[in-house]
């Protein structure tokens, strides 16, 4: 528990590329979330075994050992001046008792109360399970998610780069025409315009860049001169076999969250039960064992033995078990609206994630083929000029629409893999897939 208190502790020291499996990998060991969910599932175990300690017997062990002043004699004398008699105590003497007990308890029979306290423990560990499983299946999103905006941001940041080439190309070019007398100061200035424009937008994407990289490093848990860039090209991820029915009947099984709820109302039905048992007979063996020595009298002593059964019913606690009934009765109520209001969320966000899923495949079929007519277009917008048959005006709309193409195709291929893992998000667990159900 610190901070830096000098610059140079703060300061970014290289940048290193990472795969988007290396990035999974950091935020698995490193978030701090998941850190203190496994150590709440920790909690939850430990509680469990001290629930379950009530199925066995408790052993008491106490000892003792008293002084006791008595009188050993006692005379009796005539006191000479009043003719009382008066009584003369001699030899006083410390008697020393050592008395040693043991005693076994065993609640025998609680009327379901115990055996609810256990299942609603082991309900409380399994909650936390899936309440881990959901921030593992969560951190992968996220991670990957960002490290999909720092592609984007490093392909803004070489397509910027390119168009800032091309207009500085573009500027020779037209000062070299305008040099050779064929040209216009009016091209000139247009070109030096769009150049100071362009590498406006490239510092832009060098900021935008930075700011992604801070972040995921941020969410990596990285160290804080720790600096990371994307080492995985920008390529279409994986593809989707399954239709949206059977996404959607996929999720329903598989979604931690929706087992969530269910655990939750099973806890709180068995936190009824033990509540209700609480003015029902509760049933306890009892067996106890001591001995007694008097200390310096002789090597005998005393022992006792004794077994025995308790009952206890408590008749009447002012309603107080009642209440803590219907507490966890409107608990279970509470678990199955939520149960409702999840499956809806978790239905929109399986058809959400395919409707795109399925319109960015669309998109980069069309973006692929835009950005070779680009190409091809600002070639001959090149030749055109050079020929002087076209304007710079054709050869700068022709670098934008190439840049605008091939930003369109960065996008269409990253919105795909931004849908296919919120997709996998949406069913969970994919492909694995393996929930166990609550009974």
């Amino acid at each position: 528990m610190r901070f830096p208190t000098r610059p140079e502790e703060v300061e970014i020291v290289g940048t290193q590329p990472i795969t988007l499996e290396q990035a999974l990998a950091l935020a698995r060991r490193n978030n701090r979330d998941l850190q203190v969910a496994e150590l709440e599932l920790a909690r939850r175990e430990a509680e469990l075994r001290e629930v379950r300690a009530q199925l066995y017997p408790t052993l008491d062990a106490s000892s003792s050992l008293t002084a006791q002043e008595g009188i050993e004699t006692q005379t009796t004398q005539i006191d000479p001046t009043t003719g009382q008699p008066t009584i003369v105590q001699e030899d006083n003497a410390v008697d020393f008792t050592f008395g040693a007990d043991l005693q076994v308890n065993y609640a025998l029979f609680t009327s379901g109360r115990r055996p609810a306290l256990i299942r609603a423990a082991e309900g409380q560990v399994r909650s936390q399970e899936l309440q881990v499983e959901a921030l593992v299946e969560q951190l992968r999103f996220d991670v990957t998610d960002e490290y999909y905006d720092l592609q984007e941001s490093d392909e803004n940041v070489r397509i910027a780069g390119t168009t800032v080439e091309q207009a500085e190309q573009s500027l020779r070019d037209a000062q070299a025409l305008e040099n050779a007398g064929v040209g216009t100061r009016f091209d000139v200035l247009q070109a030096e315009v769009d150049l100071a424009n362009f590498r406006q937008e490239l510092t832009q994407a060098i900021s935008d860049r930075e700011i992604a990289r801070r972040q995921l490093a941020q969410r990596l848990s990285l160290a804080e001169t720790a600096d990371i860039t994307t080492a995985d090209p920008v390529e279409v991820s994986d593809s989707w076999e399954l239709s949206l029915e059977e996404s959607i009947v996929l999720a329903y099984r598989n979604r931690a969250e929706l087992e969530q709820q269910l655990v939750q109302r099973y806890i709180s039905q068995q936190q009824r039960r033990a509540a209700r048992a609480e003015v029902l007979p509760q049933v306890s063996l009892v067996a106890g064992y001591g001995i007694q020595d008097t200390i310096d009298e002789d090597d005998e002593f005393r022992d006792n033995f004794s077994i025995g059964a308790q009952l206890q019913w408590r008749l009447f606690d002012g309603g107080a078990s009642r209440a803590s009934a219907d507490q966890s009765e409107i608990d279970a109520a509470i678990a199955e609206e939520r149960f409702a209001d999840t499956r809806n969320r978790v239905r929109f966000e399986v058809e959400q994630s395919y409707f795109s899923l399925q319109s960015n495949f669309d998109n980069i079929q069309t973006a692929t083929l835009a950005v070779s007519q680009a190409n091809e277009a600002l070639r001959l917008a090149r030749l055109r000029f050079g020929a002087g048959v076209g304007t710079q005006t054709d050869v700068l709309r022709s670098q934008t629409e190439l840049a605008e193409a091939e930003l369109n195709l960065v996008r269409a291929i990253l919105g795909y893999n931004r849908s296919l893992v919120a997709l996998q998000r949406a069913v969970s667990n994919f492909p694995t897939a393996r929930l166990t159900d609550i009974r």
